[in-house]
């Protein structure tokens, strides 16, 4: 289900690139709108669509759902002008952040190994980003959409590490029914208010496209959900990272892009931090776990 769940956001991200350069908030609403479907079809065969509606943290999903839509705009905006391979590894920033905003607004304890894993990571990403941000080019530009691309695609993992921290949270008091149905619902309307900034006409292509991307992005939660029912986090987690292979693969295929040598290279530190976090994660866990029934009395 996880890989499963890794292919259909691989499909949704194919989708918008493939539909071209468009407004973000335009982007942002097929790709909720679209997601709500598959979502509320999943709800109801489980039983579960009348109770998710119900929540104690109204304003909480409702600021989790502003910082998600932030992100996911700014997400698009990258995506729709990186390479597909760079845009996925830069991505990979967002376990970085959140562990820098979990140490910074939730108090919680990282120590050296994550803290060196983290730094690792960033340099992974200023690997892949440097040739695309060169200051002085013969041709005196900026690097144009390519940079516009890492600075959204950045900015975006930077945003979404706050939306998880918001997440885990709301994971408290809130089921996963409640917030995945309630972010849809809240990216949707929020992403209408961009229509007065220009959302532009679409051709067949372009809107089968776009509600393609809302059906694999409803799609790839289910999944992503239900993949972590039947498994722990720090056996699931990795397996996000072959999206990098089929992003390489995609991008081949269907947009004739190859990878450069540091996207490979800047891919492979990324990936390997992110990982070795994840791995932390799981050593930390057990002995926690070892702590509490050690105290725990017996019998």
């Amino acid at each position: 289900m996880k890989v499963g769940s890794v292919c259909a956001f691989m499909g949704m991200a194919t989708a918008i690139k493939y539909a071209g350069q468009l407004p973000a908030g335009q982007i942002v609403f097929f790709r909720s709108f679209f997601a709500i479907l598959p979502i509320v079809l999943y709800l109801v065969i489980a039983g579960q669509l009348a109770g998710a509606w119900k929540t104690k943290h109204p304003v909480g999903h409702i600021m989790r759902g502003l910082v998600g839509v932030t992100a996911m705009a700014l997400g698009f905006i990258g995506l729709t002008r990186l390479p597909l391979p760079d845009s996925t590894a830069i991505g990979y920033a967002r376990p970085l952040v959140t562990v820098i905003l979990g140490a910074v607004l939730l108090g919680e304890v990282v120590r050296r190994y994550r803290w060196g894993a983290v730094i690792a990571g960033l340099v992974g990403v200023l690997v892949i980003s440097w040739p695309k941000l060169q200051l002085f080019r013969g041709d005196g530009g900026f690097g144009g959409d390519e940079a516009i691309g890492v600075l959204a695609t950045f900015a975006s993992a930077c945003i979404a590490g706050l939306a998880t921290v918001l997440v885990r949270r709301l994971v408290d008091t809130e089921r996963t029914a409640t917030i995945v149905l309630y972010f849809s619902v809240t990216a949707t309307v929020f992403s209408l208010v961009t229509i007065p900034f220009g959302w532009e006409a679409l051709s067949t292509t372009q809107t089968i496209s776009l509600v393609l991307s809302g059906f694999f992005g409803g799609l790839g939660q289910i999944l992503l959900t239900e993949s972590y029912r039947h498994g722990e986090v720090s056996t699931i987690a990795p397996f996000e990272y072959t999206s990098v292979i089929l992003s390489i693969v995609i991008g081949y295929f269907v947009f004739t892009e190859v990878p450069g040598w540091a996207t490979i290279i800047g891919s492979a530190i990324v990936t390997g931090s992110g990982i070795f976090i994840i791995y932390r994660e799981h050593r930390l866990g057990l002995e926690r776990g070892k702590a509490r029934r050690a105290v725990t009395p017996q019998g």
